[in-house]
């Protein structure tokens, strides 16, 4: 089997402005936007660096990941956490925010698999449907694709019409059983894991989900890809802020940025805790 990915381009920088604004769930919100120069196309999973110019409470770009990208447009799915999230759900239709990107590495699948998983927790379902309308749009008939979904309360389940849209099984759980099964979102994972092994599983959520999906996958030796976040002020190499532990003693660390956010799983020490920032 070769391994396809997207035509790796050269990053921008450039002006982009918002076409479409709205909160899709509370505290929720989806950002369509509009480069001013060519985009360069992304892979899923990649990520953008963006700043808020003079609205920006912080001086420094924030992270996020790509949620879709079609006819020469971006959209962010994002959740308001922290001071840059908030002053940028109050931007207004037409303002115009700063974007360096696309950046990092992003899923790498194989042509010919059989069997494809994809998790995602809470805001993790961000850069998945990005990379569910990838698989769906180039996947051969026999590729089956499954999606598990999950939040702490009906709330935090996100996009959950855009995998159905695709024609995608989708499992929902809640962790207050508000919807979908009253239980973690790894329960049914594990449970379809193993009654048939899947070629891939794919994730992104909570360091504590993607914890328990990497060793899961590991200790059942499925191939296993992760999407993580971790403090990051550049977005390129230079700060080696976004360092997190790699499973080679001898390799050292590994940077967010730039050999992730999505890692194999069998590249991360997963006894130490990966934290997450607000933004």
């Amino acid at each position: 089997m070769s391994e396809t990915v997207l035509p790796r381009g050269h990053n921008v920088q450039t002006k982009a402005r918002i076409l479409a604004h709205t909160e899709v769930a509370p505290g929720h919100w989806r950002m369509g936007l509009a480069p001013e120069t060519d985009f360069p196309r992304a892979e899923p999973g990649q990520f953008v660096m963006v700043g808020l110019g003079i609205a920006a409470p912080r001086l420094w770009r924030r992270p996020f990941s790509i949620h879709r990208q079609a006819d020469g447009r971006l959209e962010l799915l994002y959740r308001v956490v922290g001071p840059t999230t908030r002053a940028m759900a109050d931007l207004p239709l037409g303002a115009a925010v700063d974007l360096v990107g696309p950046l990092g590495q992003g899923f790498r699948v194989a042509e010919g698999l059989g069997r494809i998983i994809l998790a995602a927790g809470g805001i993790g379902a961000a850069p998945m449907v990005f990379l569910a309308e990838t698989l769906v749009g180039r996947r051969q008939r026999s590729c089956e694709i499954e999606v598990f979904l999950g939040g702490r309360s009906r709330s935090d389940l996100l996009c959950r019409e855009d995998f159905q849209r695709l024609g995608l099984a989708v499992t929902v759980t809640t962790d207050d059983g508000s919807d979908g099964e009253h239980c973690l979102v790894t329960v049914p994972l594990e449970q379809a894991t193993d009654r048939r092994l899947p070629d891939l599983i794919c994730a992104c959520g909570p360091p504590a989900m993607l914890r328990c999906v990497a060793q899961m996958a590991l200790a059942r030796g499925v191939a296993c890809q992760v999407s993580i976040e971790t403090l990051m002020a550049c977005g390129l190499g230079a700060c080696l802020g976004c360092a997190v532990r790699g499973s080679d003693p001898a390799a050292g660390y590994r940077h967010v940025c730039r050999d992730g956010p999505v890692f194999d799983a069998g590249e991360l020490d997963w006894s130490v805790p990966v934290e997450t920032i607000p933004r």
